[in-house]
């Protein structure tokens, strides 16, 4: 009788992972927050094997706007070109777009199931926006938009034609930070600590509850309101 309840469970357990494989995950689900922080912290760990100072990488940004709002930036690195930011995506089946749709559409299910997100070329446009407005120096740094999408996804339709932006899966992650760093000039940063010191501030915003909590509950605002 317990093999038999035992085999049930696993039975159960197998039907609802391949529910999970085959449905996806919504983009909006507390479980796709999990595992968009696990492949951020997965980016990081690549990008310090290959060689990035960890201490020119800053994950989890909370900069405060005008209006007393925050913009959350996944990841930013300081290099001698410029500053890479990188918004990290996590997503299974099809994924179109182009960088002047207002939403993206993932497909799954073989094309059975449609859903919307937000464009993460505009999406992360706007989060070096809010960082330029931070420091005035930034007003002659480069700025680089990366988009790594991660998960069992295909990009099977994504066109853009902004300047310093990028768009790919994780496996080309490290090329593009090399492309960037090999294919710019080396600037000089007026106040490079001044930088260091604001980017550690707004990855501390990050650690604060309160912070995150209204953030999120800004999110949801915005996402109800599409």
């Amino acid at each position: 009788m317990e093999i038999f309840i035992v085999l049930f469970i696993v039975i159960i357990l197998i039907l609802i992972t391949i529910v999970i494989t085959v449905l996806g995950i919504d983009n909006n689900t507390i479980s796709n927050f999990d595992k968009g922080l696990e492949a951020e912290k997965y980016l990081m760990a690549k990008l310090i094997r290959a060689g990035v100072s960890e201490e020119n990488i800053f994950h989890d940004l909370y900069v405060e706007k005008y209006d007393g709002n925050f913009s959350q930036i996944d990841i930013v690195i300081l290099t001698k070109v410029g500053i890479i930011v990188i918004e990290v995506k996590n997503f299974s089946g099809w994924i179109f777009g182009n960088e002047n749709q207002n939403q993206w559409t993932q497909l799954l299910a073989y094309g059975k199931q449609k859903y919307r997100f937000y464009n993460p070329i505009m999406q992360n446009s706007y989060h070096i926006l809010e960082l330029r407005k931070t420091l005035k120096q930034f007003q002659t740094i480069p700025f680089y938009s990366v988009i790594i999408f991660y998960g069992n996804c295909e990009l099977k339709n994504i066109s853009f034609t902004s300047e310093n932006t990028f768009v790919s899966k994780q496996s080309m992650t490290i090329n593009i930070i090399n492309t960037i760093i090999n294919n710019n000039e080396t600037i000089d940063y007026s106040n490079k600590n001044e930088i260091i010191e604001l980017l550690k501030k707004y990855t501390l915003n990050g650690e604060n509850e309160d912070i995150r909590n209204h953030h999120s509950n800004n999110v949801k605002e915005y996402i109800a309101h599409l």
